[in-house]
């Protein structure tokens, strides 16, 4: 059985978080879906056009086994402000799915209330200061904690989309998708 990966795809999303997260899983073989909120072209933040494959109400028809929210901003504000978005997180969360977020798209997550007793990162700055009461906050590349995965930002989209592999699939799967990818060793 196929894994599912839903990326919701919000104008003034973080463009290189969305294709390195979509690329990077899709080459790892997994079904990955965009949705874009509405039926528009999304506009990134540095005016990429992105064309999701959906509408997001389209994609709510479907069950997934991962959702990943790109960050950037307004696109995580525009996230955050979709209640769709916060009631799939909750089904998802309460269901045990994988929740993933990167940049600034931690908020979402920390405004649904998916964050409180857990550890994350985000942007620096992006979690409102009274968001982050219950938060264990740290200023690592990508943190998991159960089934949320959180990441810093656009410098980290390789790093993250590889963790969220090796989370689905394994390392051997993780290797596999990195190795011709020709990142210098660490």
């Amino acid at each position: 059985m196929a894994t599912n990966i839903l990326v919701p795809l919000a104008q003034g999303c973080e463009e290189l978080e969305a294709i390195t997260v979509t690329d990077l899983l899709t080459r790892a073989g997994f079904k990955v879906t965009t949705a874009g909120l509405d039926e528009q072209t999304v506009i990134a933040s540095r005016g990429m056009e992105l064309i999701p494959q959906m509408t997001l109400e389209l994609a709510l028809q479907n069950e997934y086994d991962m959702i990943v929210l790109p960050g950037g901003l307004p696109g995580a504000d525009h996230l955050n402000e979709d209640q769709r978005i916060h009631d799939l997180l909750a089904k998802m969360n309460s269901s045990g799915k994988y929740i993933a977020a990167i940049c600034a798209a931690p908020k979402v997550l920390a405004s649904a209330g998916l964050l409180k007793g857990k550890q994350a990162t985000s942007f620096p700055g992006a979690i409102p200061e009274q968001d982050l009461d219950g938060i264990n906050y740290k200023e690592q590349t990508v943190v998991i904690d159960g089934n949320i995965i959180t990441s810093r930002g656009p410098g980290t989209a390789m790093d993250f989309a590889l963790s969220l592999i090796e989370i689905l699939a394994g390392k051997a799967k993780r290797d596999e998708v990195e190795s011709p990818l020709q990142r210098p060793a660490a």
